[in-house]
């Protein structure tokens, strides 16, 4: 197989390999399910992950959390100078690409790995995603933009209440993910107010 053949077999491959994995988790694909989705042989598989699934299933996370971690940055510097317009931009970034299950991630997905692979994961998890929106936050504390408060929290908080948008049925709440997404980042920012005893 000539190298510009063996690439591109290699990128349909983890291609195909994502959209199971992200739909069906680490334990429910098998390297049957991916072969037969492209008409490939075990050894086939093999011949590009010597590993078999613990190493495909680690680099389709690896090649979808770099993607998310360079779009997500894109998407924050296009946001503006404040806070709300970056905090919007990670957020319409999240709600337009496939989920990525992070919770499944952390709770199933990884416990299977040999844990140095799966602390590399999630450390790519945190230094590509959650820390740019970590530092956004830390920056616009330290500019007086927003009172004190966690900043790894809220990145936390903002990745996993975006990314649960995916679950919502958009023909019964009639609206927009990014739109729901949105508000979620105005609650953020401004509080509910909440009222003791309130009528």
């Amino acid at each position: 197989m000539a190298p510009a053949e063996s690439t591109a077999a290699r990128e349909r491959l983890l291609d195909v390999a994502e959209e199971l994995f992200a739909a069906k988790g680490f334990d429910s694909v098998t390297l049957r399910d991916i072969g037969s989705r492209l008409g490939l042989t075990h050894a086939s598989i093999y011949y590009h992950f010597p590993g078999g699934k613990e190493d495909l299933f680690a680099e389709v996370m690896e090649r979808n959390i770099r993607r998310h971690g360079e779009g997500l940055d894109r998407m924050i510097k296009a946001g503006g100078a404040r806070l709300r317009g970056k905090l919007r931009g990670a957020a319409s970034w999240l709600v337009s690409q496939p989920p990525m299950d992070l919770l499944r991630l952390a709770q199933t997905d990884l416990k299977v790995l040999e844990p140095a692979k799966a602390r590399r994961i999630m450390d790519l998890v945190y230094e590509l995603m959650m820390k740019r929106i970590e530092d956004e936050i830390a920056a616009a504390e330290s500019r007086g933009e927003v009172g004190p408060c966690d900043a790894g929290l809220l990145a936390g908080g903002i990745v996993g209440m975006v990314e649960s948008l995916h679950t919502v049925p958009l023909l019964i709440v009639g609206r927009k993910r990014e739109d729901m997404a949105f508000d979620l980042i105005e609650v953020l920012l401004k509080g509910i107010d909440y009222r003791e005893g309130g009528t």
